[in-house]
């Protein structure tokens, strides 16, 4: 998503990034007007997943970047994604060279109730974290949920305010499900994201395997370091045969396969706003996950989906079964879907940033402008 704003905004502006690099991507490369710069970390594999020493690594390795490309041409602003571990290149950057410093937010560099390294739960994360909210120029959230775990655990005095991510429409040919592989009389759920703890897809397993309705299938999309145990829990659960695990796919099997399934489930513990809704949304699918995140923010419980409690598998499996067995119900959700994605474009949130932006640029100290609106 970050690419896809950046590409918005490179329409009119010059745009660098600095990111992480890896085996197999070039240290420099352009892609729809943006420069990307990748600095070199320990221990990172893969795009699935962050390690520690990867996380420790990045701050030292970005800023030496940064600093170099801060002496070769005048920034008007940083945009810092990420409060951990970006936040503090962000800021030593915006010190160094007196350019006003946005920080955005995203959810999980400041609370993940799956980890015990969360940044809420360790002393010199806290700390860390809580210095960056409280000093860059501007702090920005993706949804009312990571502004609350902002201001709980950080305590941040300051404005937070919310721009909400933004969806870059998808081009894709539409596709039967003979052909994805897929059995035209079959119930399909799908999941898409990270296979990581945080986002409960143990949790639909467990649900689907109290329905005695052999129609309905799993579809899981993604990978990451759980890929190993959801295989078992399927297998030990006795619905392994129902439980496809794709892997990574293109973005086009991706919207593919999204068109081709019946209903989106995602019970995570916590998403900061999560942009796979947005994708099941703009392909008209109802969609079930928990009561607790951003997504919460666009996601009414009967109008467009169901919202249930983190952990909650016995209402998970009942909603399940509910949307199964109520072909209206459906229709009229896909249809709502269909209707509030129109108002999450990738150019709205572009233009929500660039406000920003100017805002900082013209250094009119912390009040913010009109123009940069909340999420209806």
């Amino acid at each position: 998503i970050f690419s896809h704003i950046a590409a918005e905004l490179a329409k009119k502006h010059e745009i660098d990034i600095i990111t992480t690099g890896m085996k197999g991507l070039p240290e420099f490369e352009e892609q729809d007007g943006v420069k990307i710069h990748r600095v070199r970390v320990m221990g990172r594999a893969d795009k699935a997943t962050a390690t520690l020493l990867s996380l420790l690594s990045f701050p030292l390795s970005s800023m030496l970047k940064g600093i170099k490309l801060c002496r070769r041409k005048k920034y008007d602003v940083i945009n810092t994604h990420f409060a951990v571990p970006t936040g503090p290149t962000g800021l030593v950057l915006s010190k160094l060279f007196g350019i006003p410093d946005i920080l955005s937010i995203h959810g999980g560099d400041i609370y993940d109730p799956s980890k015990t390294l969360s940044p809420h739960r360790n002393f010199l994360l806290r700390k860390m974290v809580a210095y960056v909210l409280n000093h860059s120029t501007y702090v920005l959230a993706q949804s009312t949920d990571v502004r609350a775990r902002a201001i709980e655990h950080y305590h941040v005095k300051r404005e937070i305010k919310i721009i909400p991510w933004g969806l870059k429409e998808p081009r894709f040919e539409r596709t039967g499900r003979k052909q994805l592989g897929l059995d035209t009389g079959d119930f399909i759920i799908i999941a898409i994201g990270r296979l990581v703890k945080r986002k409960g897809l143990d949790h639909l397993l467990i649900a689907v395997a109290r329905s005695l309705i052999p129609s309905i299938k799993v579809l899981i999309i993604g990978d990451g370091p759980e890929k190993e145990n959801l295989k078992s829990l399927a297998e030990e659960s006795g619905i392994g045969s129902r439980v496809t695990l794709c892997g990574s796919v293109s973005e086009e099997q991706k919207f593919q396969y999204l068109a081709a399934s019946d209903i989106f489930v995602l019970p995570s513990l916590h998403e900061g706003f999560g942009i796979v809704f947005l994708e099941a949304m703009y392909c008209g699918l109802p969609i079930i996950t928990t009561d607790t995140g951003g997504q919460t923010d666009f996601i009414i419980d009967g109008h467009n989906g169901f919202l249930v409690h983190v952990g909650d598998v016995e209402t998970l499996a009942v909603k399940i079964e509910e949307l199964y067995t109520n072909h209206d119900l459906r229709k009229s959700m896909a249809a709502n879907n269909l209707e509030d994605i129109k108002k999450f474009s990738i150019s709205t949130t572009a233009q929500r940033y660039e406000e920003m932006f100017e805002l900082a640029k013209r250094g009119t100290g912390k009040n913010i402008d009109p123009a940069v609106r909340e999420p209806s």
